[in-house]
Formats: C-alpha cells, sequence, structure tokens
C-alpha cells in the first residue's frame, strides 16, 4: 500500500527501491521471530546474523547507482511502524 503511495508521490525508481527496503525488512523481522522464538533459560543471546542482511543491503546501495540508499532505509523502517500500529490495535 505504501508502495504506491510512495510511487505517485514520487517516482517508480524511488518505490522500488523502497519495495526493496521493505522486503528486506520483512525478512529481517521473519528472523527476529524465529531468533526469538529460539531463546531457552539456556540460550538467552539473539544471533547477530540478521544485522548481515540489513548491512549487505545498503552496502549494495552504495555501491549500484540505481540504487538510493535513503528510500531503502525508510522501506526497511516500515516494519517498526507496522509492529507499533499492530501493536497499538491489540491493546
Amino acid at each position: 500500500m505504501v508502495f504506491v503511495y510512495v510511487w505517485l508521490i514520487y517516482s517508480l525508481n524511488v518505490a522500488l527501491n523502497y519495495l526493496i527496503g521493505a522486503c528486506t525488512g520483512v525478512v529481517y523481522l521473519r528472523m527476529l521471530g524465529k531468533d526469538v522464538a529460539r531463546l531457552s533459560p539456556e540460550r538467552m543471546k539473539l544471533s547477530k546474523a540478521r544485522f548481515a542482511l540489513f548491512i549487505g543491503l545498503i552496502i549494495l546501495a552504495a555501491r549500484w547507482d540505481q540504487l538510493q540508499i535513503m528510500p531503502i532505509f525508510l522501506g526497511f523502517l516500515t516494519y517498526k511502524a507496522a509492529v507499533v500500529v499492530y501493536m497499538l490495535r491489540s491493546i
């Protein structure tokens, strides 16, 4: 839904960059959920592997001319807004 708004306000290229970031955010959130599900009294630490996904995407965006860092970063942060909205609705 946000992809369409970004496309209407900016351009298709910016919207596609936003979509790449949002998809990465969803994958990151799934990895985080699986990591939290594996927590136990014996294993109280979360894995850092999911950060490699985000860092790799930002490095790729910095190196490749067609990708823009800011829309990708804002798209990635969309999962945080979705979690906050979900939490507020459930209260």
